[in-house]
């Protein structure tokens, strides 16, 4: 692996979804999040790390040092397992040592780990607890969303039993929610000196921002429809700590509505995306990655 981690990082991340539910609320009978004030669209930021999660277990399959902790089906316990059956955790008599021992097997080998932390302080194959570099906020729709409640059929039956009492016709209905067009924003942070306790490293920093850019190209279903990533700014501070308030930077990328007032927001292009890259602070600097 490369060098670990030496500067503070903050990015501000854009896609966009159409005719698709960007993330269902298990509260709400699985319609889109929304902040009931506003009618602004919600999008959590477990629901991105589960798709960068994604990414990474499809991209780096079987190679050392990128296995998911969370992943589906996956028994915890099992997997910090592991990590108490190597030599030095074996071979370590006090408890306190055994955990951090087994807390730093778990960040070399488990890239979510290392990058967005976990707790695994329960009582069985104790690995302590990861505070993870990067954080992402909540994305948030740039304008209000509206959801649609579609209903749509089936024309089959799952038992003999449910055809009986359809009396031979097999229709049955459903709801599918979809917002028609939506375009979100999330804002991320990535500490050096989480990095540090982590391992987190230069080459994990571009895999993650690889796996934004590309993660809905392999996230594609019939719920999500349509999502893609539009933008991705990243500033890079020269030292650990930054040189800027992450949220001077973020007032830089200013998206626009072009549309006319009245007209349905229904694409990409009724945005305007600007970047302001001029007279940045010391120590500051911009990459437009996407």
């Amino acid at each position: 692996m490369s060098q670990t981690l030496q500067n503070r990082h903050d990015f501000v991340f854009l896609f966009d979804v159409e005719n698709g539910n960007p993330n269902g609320d298990p509260d709400a009978g699985n319609m889109p999040r929304i902040d009931p004030e506003t009618s602004h669209g919600l999008v959590t930021d477990v629901c991105l790390k589960r798709k960068v999660r994604n990414y990474v277990q499809t991209a780096k399959t079987d190679e050392t040092g990128y296995q998911i902790y969370i992943r589906e089906k996956a028994v915890l316990s099992t997997q910090r397992g592991a990590a108490y059956e190597t030599p030095e955790v074996k071979g370590e008599k006090k408890k306190g040592n055994q955990i951090e021992l087994a807390r730093a097997f778990m960040c070399k080998n488990y890239f979510d780990i290392r990058t967005f932390g976990a707790v695994m302080s329960t009582k069985e194959n104790n690995a302590g607890q990861v505070r993870g570099p990067v954080q992402l906020t909540f994305a948030k729709s740039i304008s209000p969303i509206i959801h649609l409640d579609t209903t749509i059929t089936r024309m089959a039956v799952e038992t003999e039993k449910e055809a009986e009492k359809q009396d031979g016709d097999n229709r049955t209905m459903g709801k599918k929610f979809v917002v028609p067009y939506g375009l979100y924003r999330a804002e991320g942070f990535v500490s050096a000196p989480l990095a540090e306790q982590t391992g987190f490293t230069e080459d994990d920093l571009e895999l993650l921002f690889q796996a934004l850019i590309g993660m809905f190209d392999l996230d594609h279903s019939a719920a999500r429809g349509k999502m893609t990533a539009r933008g991705l700014v990243v500033f890079r501070h020269d030292s650990k700590l930054g040189n800027a308030q992450a949220q001077t930077l973020f007032d830089r990328v200013k998206v626009s509505v072009t549309a006319t007032d009245g007209e349905p927001i229904r694409s990409f292009n009724q945005y305007e995306v600007s970047v302001d890259g001029d007279n940045l602070p010391d120590g500051v600097s911009l990459d437009v990655k996407l």
